[in-house]
């Protein structure tokens, strides 16, 4: 879900995911992070997880992909930054938001369902004078 919405002169981006195994597992497929904890449920159990969880930098993607659609497309984005503060788990749904705080800057903010914050210390920094990307260009 894709949502932008003005609050108090400023525009939300807001896009929420629920994390499922099935899409954790393709991850580390495709970044060829193949580390247990984020695959076998036994072996993140025995390192004192509560199960298998999502890699951090799946959700760091996730949130660069909000702030781009908030910077008026990708190729806007100057710099990314963020701190990992809480595990995601499969079943759990993260809102993902960017908010702009100043010009050329956004606030970035990841929560999961029971209003954990999963990212801090998350911000974008864009080039704002771009022209937006259109439709065409992003295929």
């Amino acid at each position: 879900m894709h949502i932008t919405r003005a609050v108090c002169d400023s525009v939300v981006t807001q896009h929420s995911v629920l994390f499922q195994t099935e899409q954790i597992a393709a991850y580390a497929r495709a970044s060829g992070d193949m580390n247990p904890i984020h695959l076998d449920e036994k072996f993140a159990r025995s390192v004192g997880l509560p199960g298998v969880i999502a890699h951090g930098m799946l959700q760091m993607s996730i949130a660069a992909v909000v702030a781009g659609k908030a910077a008026g497309g990708p190729q806007r984005l100057r710099r990314f930054a963020c701190r990992f503060a809480g595990m995601v788990e499969p079943g759990d749904t993260v809102a993902f938001s960017a908010e702009q705080t100043e010009p050329g800057r956004l606030q970035i903010r990841a929560v999961n369902q029971h209003g954990d914050v999963i990212l801090t210390k998350a911000y974008a920094e864009f080039e704002p004078g771009l022209p937006p990307l259109d439709d065409d260009d992003a295929a």
